[in-house]
């Protein structure tokens, strides 16, 4: 059986080393996972010629709206959020979930219930975020984005789930920013590598998520951690995601600490 991550850019992606140890520990020995470079415009075609040796699926940026409209059918969570970071392609299906909101709830894990959470950003990972602080009682939500109007898909996501976030387009201004940030018990940047640079004002004891990886650790996290908050960076959140994904195209439990174990290998190798 095959699977593979799809995106653009893709060559830093670490998925290919996390799903291919959960083969390996499941003794799976006939699966293979690999990478290709896939932008919104080639996804449909891209899909269309996969043979019935493909199991699955993972989608990262920019994928994860656009593949909604390729799948056959989509699970409830997916289609609140409006966003799938997977497609499982077993028996014939195209079946879109969404294992981001697992992962940002296993990151976020040492989270205070009911806080207030400020998330960075406005596409495919701030609404599996909107979904993930849900599960963990954060009502009190604040969404800075570069506009406003630009933000009617996350708009949308926080209907379907229920909850109202105040949407602000401070994130181009430091000195809105870090007011927010300031008083935020939770913070979650889902924003490419070097977006959140220069953004400061985090407080001391705040959760910060930045779902970036590479290069670690980025400027935002340097700066939040030096100012005394507990930094989780986006390997925990791609760990946890991904080991939902290999449930859902393998039916099998997933070996989590074989996964960790080679994630830190790799994670140690390159840098």
């Amino acid at each position: 059986m095959r699977a593979a991550v799809l995106g653009s850019p893709i060559a830093h992606s670490l998925s290919p080393v996390l799903h291919s140890a959960a083969y390996a520990a499941l003794g799976l020995d006939g699966w293979h996972y690999d990478a290709h470079e896939c932008d919104e415009a080639a996804l449909a075609a891209f899909v269309h010629r996969l043979g019935p040796e493909w199991a699955g699926l993972s989608l990262t940026m920019p994928l994860k709206r656009v593949a909604l409209e390729v799948a056959r059918d989509v699970s409830p969570l997916a289609a609140a959020v409006g966003a799938a970071n997977t497609l499982v392609l077993t028996d014939g299906r195209r079946y879109a979930d969404n294992t981001d909101v697992a992962g940002v709830v296993a990151a976020l894990r040492g989270a205070p219930r009911g806080g207030r959470a400020v998330v960075l950003g406005a596409g495919g990972t701030a609404q599996a975020t909107l979904a993930a602080l849900r599960e963990l009682g954060i009502g009190d939500i604040t969404v800075l984005v570069r506009s406003t109007a630009r933000a009617q898909e996350l708009r949308a996501a926080a209907d379907r789930l229920g909850v109202a976030p105040q949407v602000g387009d401070g994130l181009l201004d430091p000195a809105r920013a870090g007011a927010a940030l300031a008083g935020a018990d939770v913070v979650v940047s889902t924003l490419p590598a070097g977006a959140a640079d220069g953004l400061t004002g985090v407080r001391r004891g705040a959760v910060v998520l930045d779902v970036v990886y590479a290069p670690w650790p980025t400027a935002f996290a340097a700066a939040a951690q030096a100012a005394g908050a507990h930094v989780v960076s986006g390997l925990e959140m791609l760990l946890h995601q991904a080991v939902a994904q290999v449930e859902l195209m393998t039916g099998l439990t997933p070996p989590v600490d074989a996964m960790r174990d080679a994630l830190d290998a790799a994670v140690a190798a390159r840098a």
